[in-house]
């Protein structure tokens, strides 16, 4: 993967970062992927995720809120530095005397002027205007944090489904040569005097069954496929090339779920973006409180000017000149209609909004947190049962297999068996589906979905 975007999906993905940190980029994303590697090259996971994060339009308008709030804060440091404006200008004096025998006149200047003006002091209005933005653009990373988390489980979860249809398919096909394997028992067993016509049948029937079954499978991941294939941004027609199943270990998959609930509860309420992001509004609301009252208290300011031959849009005297102007103002605002009393109200009522947001935005996130830990606990235990189903189906099935050749089963026996097998191995995939999909919820319900949790980094 290109080196800038990746070292920045990485580095920027969960960490509370200043805005000029970096930018995923979409024309940084390796053109192999648009040029056909797919083809040929399997994709990964973890290659899965840093295409999707660099060809992402929602993550590229949370770069983009992040840069508007970076400047929203530069402009409230700004406030605190002086201003300084210098102006140059040619001018033609011409003055005339009607009525009177005085020659008229004129005079060509260069003038110019230099004017400084610096605030001083202002009851705190441009700190606490300053701390707003500062909130904002706080408000912006824990946004970008949740795009980037909405992004991961979108892409983790297509690319799960994807393999999910895919073990279907190869599980049916298994299924298909185990039906066809025994078609050709039951024909040898009639050569051989062992079994019947309609043995031959039914099992021809169950291979029909197989058949029809594996042709669907290959449909649902046809459909899987397409969906990852949109969700990474690549066009229509590339045709994407799954990696093997990643050799997962047990303990890795399972570290953490054995925490207990209030453990996660904890890590939530301190990262998950949206209570972040929610906490963020609220502070830079409480600051525009501040910024408010501070707009009706008075304000110190210095000025000073420099003028030379005279001060713009003024007539011009005879001898050069150069006037030099120092002073400080105090500025006291004493009546404007209520307006300012009415703002502050209105700065007040929206920060108790912020709060009651605030407060929404956490009890619905735990809320959220609790169910998937328990939904995450349940998915857990039955992937474990699948596996000890699956494993007596198989014992099971070859017990009567080998029954089945030395003539000591009948094809009923065969049959349900195959059945039973073909259950236990649809529940195995559906179990890992739901402990994949469990996983991920919970991660991502804790606000700590990051790459560091996707299976082969």
């Amino acid at each position: 993967m290109n080196a800038r975007c990746s070292v920045i999906a990485i580095s920027l993905l969960l960490a509370g970062a200043v805005a000029q940190a970096g930018e995923l980029d979409a024309a940084a994303c390796p053109s192999a992927y648009e040029a056909g590697m797919l083809l040929t090259v399997p994709l990964t996971l973890p290659a899965a995720v840093d295409l999707a994060l660099c060809r992402n339009a929602q993550v590229h308008g949370a770069w983009a809120g992040i840069r508007l709030q970076a400047a929203g804060l530069g402009e409230a440091k700004a406030a605190f530095l002086p201003t300084l404006n210098a102006g140059l200008g040619r001018v033609h004096d011409r003055t005339a005397y009607p009525g009177a025998s005085t020659p008229s006149g004129s005079l060509n200047s260069n003038t110019g002027s230099l004017n400084l003006s610096w605030r001083l002091f202002d009851f705190g209005g441009r700190a606490a205007g300053q701390r707003s933005a500062q909130a904002l653009l706080d408000a912006a990373l824990a946004n970008r944090d949740a795009v980037l988390q909405k992004t991961l489980a979108a892409t983790v979860s297509a690319y799960f489904e994807a393999q999910t249809a895919r073990a279907n398919v190869r599980m049916r096909e298994e299924y298909q040569a185990l039906a066809n394997e025994t078609v050709l028992a039951t024909q040898r067993r009639a050569q051989r005097g062992l079994g019947s016509h309609s043995d031959t049948l039914q099992a021809t029937s169950a291979l029909a069954k197989a058949a029809l079954g594996a042709s669907r499978a290959d449909g649902e991941f046809q459909k899987a496929r397409a969906v990852l294939v949109y969700t990474l941004g690549l066009p229509a027609e590339a045709d994407v090339v799954l990696d093997d199943d990643a050799a997962e270990s047990a303990a890795g998959l399972r570290d953490g779920l054995q925490d207990e609930l209030h453990t996660w509860l904890a890590l939530a309420q301190e990262r998950h973006p949206a209570i972040v992001a929610a906490q963020a509004q609220l502070a830079a609301a409480r600051e525009r409180v501040a910024v408010t009252e501070s707009e009706g208290r008075p304000s110190i300011d210095l000025t000073a000017n420099i003028y030379q031959n005279g001060r713009p849009n003024q007539g011009l005297s005879a001898a050069s000149t150069r006037e030099t102007l120092v002073g400080i103002s105090l500025n006291i605002p004493l009546f404007d209609g209520f307006a300012r009393h009415y703002k502050v109200r209105g700065a007040l009522a929206q920060a108790g909004q912020r709060e009651a947001e605030a407060q929404d935005v956490k009890q619905q996130t735990l809320m959220e947190l609790v169910k998937t830990h328990a939904e995450a606990s349940t998915a857990l235990a039955n992937l474990t049962a699948s596996q000890t189903w699956l494993d007596a189906a198989r014992d099971a099935q070859t017990s009567v297999q080998r029954k089945f050749g030395l003539g000591a089963a009948d094809i009923l026996e065969m049959l349900n068996t195959q059945s039973a097998l073909l259950e236990a191995q649809q529940e195995r995939i559906r179990c890992q589906a739901e402990w994949r999909s469990a996983r991920l919820r919970l991660l991502a319900s804790a606000g700590v979905l990051g790459r560091e949790a996707i299976p082969g980094r």
